[in-house]
């Protein structure tokens, strides 16, 4: 079976307490090889890390996701870099704009998705930009910060509309679908993912978040990640274990501190 990984998922979150060996031996058992757990408060991050250390397949981002940006201003990028340091630690963030639910925060979110591409800049590891509702003022954001100098970066979770898709290929960043991409409302997200190119493309679950047809409105688990990958593959015309190919080689090129298994390699 080809390796297929989960780009991003919550593995320290309460949903999964009672049965996380369960659920990580599952997402194995369906070809999970590698799966990454994202920090959404550095003031968490000592649990995130906690679960990243207690499986070998496992790995974590340190940052603060943009609901929590107005309480997390005082992370420095120097902070991030620190904390980034420990080897099972591969990405910077979750950061990013989220204008979904309220936009009272907008400023602060953009200042500490500032600080959390200078962190990126600086340690190249990758930034995972959480973008809802926020096109035009994410395009902005990465224009004029890639001026400043390149970063690596994933849109994850994307939903967004196809010019920031194309904004973040441009700027040579990747884009990661979750299960929204299996929902039957999702037509111009799959038409959006036929069309870029499969060198920029990764898949992910947001796990406990948005399971994929047909386990719609159930907790999510790093295992469903190959019902996104089976659709990706029927918008981008190949089969499925070319997709998992392509999305395992992406990743682990963005992912670059992420080792290799030895039959990946």
């Amino acid at each position: 079976m080809t390796m297929l990984v989960d780009s991003h998922c919550h593995l320290d979150f309460p949903d999964f307490a009672d049965e996380l060996p369960d659920v990580v031996a599952r997402a194995e058992d369906a070809g999970i090889g590698r799966m990454v757990t994202i920090c959404t408060r550095v003031a968490k991050f000592d649990q995130v890390r906690a679960v990243a250390e207690r499986f070998a397949a496992v790995y974590c981002s340190v940052g603060t996701h943009p609901h929590n940006a107005h309480e997390e201003l005082d992370v420095t990028a120097d902070q991030l870099i620190a904390l980034a340091g420990h080897p099972k630690v591969v990405a910077i963030g979750e950061a990013g704009l989220d204008y979904f639910y309220r936009r009272d925060h907008a400023a602060e979110q953009a200042q500490g998705l500032r600080v959390h591409i200078e962190a990126a800049r600086r340690s190249g590891l990758p930034l995972v930009i959480h973008s809802r509702d926020a096109d035009d003022d994410m395009a902005a954001i990465l224009r004029e910060e890639t001026a400043k100098g390149k970063f690596p970066f994933v849109l994850h979770c994307f939903s967004s509309g196809r010019a920031l898709a194309e904004t973040g290929v441009e700027l040579g960043g990747y884009v990661s679908f979750s299960g929204i991409l299996t929902f039957g409302r999702s037509g111009e997200l799959r038409e959006i993912a036929a069309t870029l190119p499969a060198n920029r493309l990764l898949v992910e679950t947001d796990a406990p978040y948005l399971a994929p047809q047909p386990w719609r409105g159930k907790r999510n688990e790093p295992s469903y990640v190959t019902h996104t990958a089976s659709v990706l593959a029927e918008c981008q015309g190949v089969d499925e274990a070319r997709i998992r190919s392509i999305t395992t080689e992406n990743f682990f090129r963005l992912f670059s501190k992420v080792p290799k298994p030895a039959d990946a390699a």
